[in-house]
């Protein structure tokens, strides 16, 4: 059966295009948890900031958006609790809680989830509907990553938005377009647009 006969019931994700089993959403979650490790590793210093510029975030919502709401929550909670333990996945390959960017990484926890519900509800079937559901997910990031940065390192508010969040906004609209790309061509080839 090719991908593009495959009919899917209404609030499909793209993970649902796999043929449903326990197998395939352990690897979803474990492979959604690798990819954010590995896209971590991608990690740019910004002067004046202790949070670093990192792949993560654009596989974070990435993996939300794919997966689903459930599923993205799993990928990234697995992939904080696993840093919290230890492995050195976290940006630069650090690994433990704490750190000033800590907050970002409980901030895309939330985000997954939430571009996964905006996804189950078409959010990533067109352009425009892409670009919203992927700032309505930095715009969680920075939620809870801002006021955690704060609390860390006794910014100040003024000082954390300029460390925490005004050097992102550039490359969070790189992130943007590039989802706004590639999940409705995706959708696209498996003939499903919404």
């Amino acid at each position: 059966m090719s991908t593009a006969s495959v009919s899917l019931r209404p609030g499909a994700v793209l993970a649902d295009l796999l043929p449903a089993s326990r197998v395939r959403d352990i690897a979803l979650v474990g492979g959604g948890a690798a990819l954010t490790g590995l896209a971590a590793q991608i990690a740019v210093p910004v002067p004046g900031s202790p949070v670093p510029v990192t792949g993560q975030t654009f596989a974070a919502l990435l993996v939300g958006t794919a997966f689903g709401a459930r599923r993205g929550f799993l990928s990234l909670a697995l992939y904080a609790l696993v840093g919290m333990a230890g492995v050195p996945w976290f940006a630069g390959g650090t690994s433990g809680a704490g750190g000033a960017s800590f907050g970002y990484v409980l901030g895309m926890l939330l985000a997954a989830t939430v571009v996964g519900a905006l996804a189950r509800r078409g959010g990533d079937r067109s352009v425009l509907r892409t670009v919203g559901s992927m700032a309505v997910g930095s715009a969680v990031i920075y939620a809870v990553g801002v006021p955690y940065l704060m609390a860390v390192t006794g910014m100040s508010l003024g000082a954390a938005v300029a460390a925490g969040l005004v050097p992102f906004l550039i490359g969070d609209a790189v992130k943007a377009a590039l989802a706004m790309g590639a999940l409705p061509a995706a959708w696209k080839l498996v003939g499903r647009r919404g």
